[in-house]
């Protein structure tokens, strides 16, 4: 092994720069192009010993010369993740990265970066209670003050992660560790109860993966472990953890006590619970999002509620994607000014930046200081099977059986499972509305609303809205989609700020299972869009009983007769978000 790392660091030692040199760099949102100060790191992998006694994985990547990591005190950049990288010398830059959503060649720009596997996960010991509980938020709090405190840290250090690490990124604003100065965390749940359950409705996110032995010892050891004795001993720790699908299925209301971990665990893991501590942390926040991610509505509540110290980014990417656009650049951009105190122009941009899918090439990318809220004046009612200005005098009632069998065509952009998976028509059973075709290209962006007057044989009753473009060939593509389970419908003003969107506090003592036959109101929005409608399209909107990314779907027998009412006193209508943002 020794000499293996001696031969490639001779081999890279060629190619690497002498040191740091402090470029100036142009200071403009995507394209910030500093040059690279190293071109080598140094990986080494350990066991670090928490306050209980926990040892949880670590990989330090340290910018390096000749083989060998540089003295100079550096800002550190960490990652609390689901596994470490492997040890030894190596190339530091973005094609060489073995995981495309770490910041581990970030070594090149003058950064150490640690990549840290949460307890329950990788060659870290201890068990997985839950979903992130809040020990990970103290464990976050012991790693970075000890990262700190090390002879190669200066102290200044910042925080990355996306998905289930982004919100380990933000349980750690929440713990407000004192060197803790910038954090990026994409595609979180801002409340876990309205983002993994959205609704009430346990879809694709969150409810994995359940690992097995064999699959844990797949993981990256520590070194001095390569016969992977200690990796086992952790990988059958692991095998304790929490059941995720059960434990959420054990949690069907915001205040639902799970035995399975002993608490009323959404409060206890929502980001929105702990607002004060994260506003007191006061730490600089950028926020990555998608328009084909299940998450972006609850990136946008985010930096709503953290209006000084938080930015979005929003892109046409899936969960944690950056597809077409350089978003280490701009994650780059951020720690530099945070962490190194360079101007980069970051600090002055507009908070909101946001990709709109169909406008005129090279005016795309937009920016904005606030989030549209919506619009009344943007209301359309359903209208047999159209999309009307008004809403019709008379009442009028339509009945579906529920199909709860849907599926969708195959998706062949990829990766397409799990928190990937995208939303479809419901060919079967569901109600169809169409507006006429556009005379023009129309824009939208904004949040869109439902307000669905509904009924059904069976006492819990989900209910799916689509937002959809008809192409003049018949092609669909679904831009946003909604749910809510109709038996929480009950709307109360939020705890936090929610950008005009009807909130659900889903408590046990707001359940209200339907009647049959009898019509009730279920307001609720689809997820954030910024989407241009062509001349010749139609917008349209569809209503469903079921959905092809229910993880726990309730079926009856015989199959619930769903049923939309419209027109006179039950008004069914859609609130479209017509324009742009500012």
């Amino acid at each position: 092994m020794k000499s293996t790392v001696v031969a490639l660091a001779a081999l890279l030692s060629a190619s690497a720069l002498a040191g740091p040199v402090l470029a100036q760099a142009p200071a403009a949102f995507g394209a910030y192009k500093p040059r690279d100060d190293y071109a080598q790191q140094v990986v080494t992998a350990f066991y670090l010993p928490l306050r209980d006694g926990t040892k949880i994985a670590v990989s330090l990547h340290r910018p390096a010369v000749d083989g060998k990591p540089v003295d100079t005190p550096l800002p550190v950049i960490w990652h609390h993740t689901l596994d470490i990288e492997k040890a030894g010398v190596r190339v530091a830059d973005a094609t060489a990265a073995t995981d495309r959503h770490t910041l581990s060649d970030l070594t090149r720009a003058g950064y150490v970066v640690a990549v840290v596997a949460r307890r329950g996960n990788g060659a870290s010991f201890g068990t997985r209670r839950g979903y992130e509980d809040f020990t990970e938020g103290f464990d976050a709090y012991e790693i970075t003050e000890w990262l700190a405190a090390q002879p190669w840290s200066n102290g200044q250090i910042g925080m990355y992660g996306c998905s289930n690490t982004g919100e380990a990124v933000m349980h750690a604003l929440i713990a407000r560790p004192p060197h803790l100065k910038a954090a990026f965390a994409g595609c979180f749940a801002w409340d876990r109860y309205d983002g993994h359950t959205r609704g009430g409705i346990i879809s694709q996110y969150g409810t994995g993966p359940v690992r097995t032995l064999e699959d844990d010892l797949k993981a990256t050891p520590v070194q001095g472990d390569e016969d992977r004795v200690q990796l086992r001993q952790a990988a059958e720790e692991h095998q304790k953890s929490t059941n995720l699908l059960e434990l959420m299925k054990s949690m069907p209301y915001r205040d639902s006590w799970s035995p399975l971990v002993m608490a009323k665990f959404w409060g206890e893991v929502s980001i929105g619970a702990y607002l004060d501590q994260v506003k007191a942390s006061k730490v600089p926040l950028y926020i990555q999002g998608g328009w084909y991610d299940d998450f972006r509505t609850e990136g946008l509540i985010a930096q709503a509620n953290l209006p000084d110290q938080a930015r979005i980014v929003i892109g046409p990417w899936r969960h944690c994607l950056n597809d077409g656009f350089d978003l280490r650049a701009e994650q780059l951009r951020f720690f530099d000014h945070y962490l190194k105190g360079k101007t980069t122009g970051v600090e002055t941009d507009a908070p909101i930046h946001y990709f709109t899918v169909g406008a005129p090439r090279g005016q795309e990318w937009r920016s904005a200081r606030a989030w549209p809220r919506p619009d009344a004046a943007n209301r359309l009612f359903l209208s047999a099977e159209a999309l009307a200005p008004k809403a019709p005098a008379k009442s009028r009632a339509s009945s579906v059986t529920v199909d709860y069998a849907p599926v969708c065509p195959p998706d062949a952009v990829k990766p397409n499972w799990g928190p990937f998976a995208q939303p479809c028509h419901p060919a079967k059973a569901s109600f169809v509305y169409n507006g006429s075709r556009l005379a023009a290209d129309t824009e939208m962006t904004g949040t869109p609303l439902v307000d669905l007057w509904i009924s059904s044989t069976a006492p819990e009753q989900p209910i799916f809205a689509y937002l959809e473009d008809v192409a003049p060939d018949g092609t669909v593509t679904v831009v946003s989609e909604g749910r809510q389970r109709a038996s929480l419908r009950k709307v109360v003003p939020a705890t936090w700020e929610t950008i005009g969107i009807p909130w659900r506090r889903s408590r046990i003592e707001d359940h209200q299972p339907l009647k049959t036959d009898e019509p009730v109101k279920v307001s609720f929005d689809m997820l954030a869009v910024s989407y241009v409608f062509k001349a010749g399209h139609r917008i349209r909107v569809a209503v469903s009983g079921a959905d092809p990314r229910e993880r726990a779907r309730t079926e009856v027998s015989p199959a619930a007769a769903l049923t939309l009412h419209t027109g006179g006193d039950t008004p069914s209508s859609v609130v479209l978000p017509f324009g742009t943002a500012r």
